[in-house]
């Protein structure tokens, strides 16, 4: 049987249906987030799976960031001492590390109110 009748998506004359926008998530205040957006803030937890005090310091920055006017502004990133060996040679002792803006905000324990502080004056200077 020959295949020289189909049409797949890997034939070079495969059309592809057009792609229907359905309008985008919105957020706590009721505005869409922008596509391109980039955040204002960047927010970095190093840590380690299995850290109690990595996952008390999770929970602290979603609860700190849930709290902004606008959440989409902070972007957040985690990342393992254990998948970057120049992270573990800086930070093992002294995991959750917090950074904004790539300087170290905190360690050990995450103080909300602290937290809080230092983002809003972060989002207040952009």
């Amino acid at each position: 049987m020959s295949n020289a009748w189909r049409r797949d998506a890997h034939s070079p004359s495969f059309e592809r249906p057009p792609v229907r926008c359905t309008g985008a998530a919105r957020n706590r205040s009721g505005t869409r987030p922008r596509l391109d957006a980039v955040p204002d803030v960047q927010l970095t937890l190093i840590g380690k799976p299995g850290c109690h005090l990595c996952d008390d310091a999770r929970e602290a920055i979603r609860q700190v960031t849930e709290t902004l006017p606008d959440p989409s502004r902070v972007g957040i990133e985690e990342r393992s001492i254990l998948d970057e060996p120049e992270l573990f040679d800086r930070y093992a002792d002294e995991i959750p590390v917090v950074l904004i803006d790539g300087r170290q905000h905190t360690y050990w324990r995450v103080d909300k109110e602290r937290l809080t502080a230092a983002l809003t004056k972060n989002l207040e200077e952009r």
